[in-house]
């Protein structure tokens, strides 16, 4: 009997212990991001940063010893594409979702993913539609409210009375929130926004039309609410048609380094914010900044740093969780996190809040000024 259960049992347990030898499952976590539409800078950004924390991770051991794999789905910032998307990442049952990026997909795809009781982690949405929810979305940015009251602080503060803004529609949640904010504080300070008109960057705007149309309103200064390369054409046509107005542009436009080969001399001058100190001489942003640029071959950008930040705040959470917790009360429980320069911490309705810096674009090269 002895020598049946040694013929029989032992070559069992040695293929168990092999078997336990071999690769772990992966832990999989989803991104959704605009990553084949006109402003796909934006969405590359954010994948960019999440892929590098990824690899620092796995090179790290991964989480308890288990690599962790990144399922990526595309939103094309359109409302079919985004719909699909999250019905894909729903299926496949990540542990999380990073995304989305904008606030116009994540008014379609977030009520979805609350439903399916999936988790969602965003490194950029700021619309304050966002703010307050008892949900299952975290968003590591600040609200459009309050970066559009420290600008109208900032542009106050250096002399601008009589304000332009053009704003993009194809992301209504954000712009219009921000306009919004913008407005109401400006005129508190004492200022005017002397006039405001919207395009759709799905379509095909005339920029210098729009520019046009704020002259006649006789602005002091100009604020575009757009995407880098809006961005980047709406300060060429301001060139043109206002060479000496100041311009100015929201954190949107603050994808990556790209401002200025696509918008060249124009750009110079322009003011922006931007969700890093560029000045910082500690290591760890060292490092990210040396890191990034070794493996993407091109300088980051603010959304780069936010989805590196919120990569990392998605790790910490997933080696402290206890079993039978879920993603949300992990993020809940376990922060404050801390990021590369700040510290990440969530209140009870998964918002938080960032410190902003204000960078100006002299001889093509960006200039941290507040």
């Amino acid at each position: 009997m002895n020598a049946w259960i040694r013929c029989v049992c032992l070559p069992a347990l040695a293929f168990l212990a092999l078997a336990g030898c071999g690769p772990q499952e992966p832990i999989r976590i989803g991104l959704m991001a605009g990553l084949s539409d006109k402003g796909s800078d934006f969405g590359e950004s954010v994948r960019n940063g999440v892929i590098l924390a990824i690899e620092h991770q796995n090179q790290a051991g991964g989480i308890h010893g288990r690599p962790i794999e990144l399922i990526v789905r595309d939103d094309g910032q359109d409302p079919d594409l985004a719909i699909r998307a999250a019905r894909e990442l729903i299926a496949l049952k990540p542990e999380i979702v990073i995304g989305p990026v904008t606030s116009a997909m994540a008014k379609i795809v977030i009520p979805m993913m609350n439903e399916a009781g999936l988790t969602a982690i965003s490194p950029t949405v700021a619309s304050t539609d966002f703010k307050g929810l008892d949900d299952a979305f975290f968003r590591v940015n600040r609200t459009t409210a309050e970066a559009a009251e420290h600008h109208a602080g900032v542009l106050y503060q250096r002399g601008a009375r009589r304000v332009g803004l053009v704003y993009d529609i194809a992301n209504r949640p954000y712009s219009e929130t921000w306009l919004k904010a913008f407005t109401q504080r400006f005129e508190a300070l004492g200022g005017t926004v002397s006039g405001s008109v919207s395009f759709d960057s799905i379509g095909a705007p005339t920029y210098a039309d729009l520019i046009q149309k704020l002259q006649r309103q006789h602005p002091d200064a100009l604020l575009f609410i757009a995407s880098t390369l809006d961005t980047a054409r709406l300060c060429q046509q301001a060139r043109r048609i206002a060479p000496n107005l100041p311009l100015s542009s929201t954190e949107w436009a603050a994808s990556g380094e790209l401002l200025a080969e696509m918008g060249g001399s124009a750009v110079d001058g322009l003011l922006i914010a931007h969700a890093y100190n560029r000045d910082d001489p500690n290591l760890p942003y060292q490092n990210f900044k040396h890191a990034f640029k070794a493996r993407f071959q091109r300088e980051f950008g603010s959304f780069s740093l936010l989805a590196y930040d919120t990569a990392n705040v998605v790790f910490t959470a997933l080696k402290k969780r206890q079993p039978g917790e879920s993603m949300k009360q992990a993020l809940l429980r376990h922060g404050p996190y801390q990021g590369l320069q700040q510290e990440i911490r969530f209140d009870d309705f998964g918002d938080t809040t960032r410190q902003v810096f204000f960078t100006e674009i002299r001889n093509g090269q960006p200039v941290q000024v507040q």
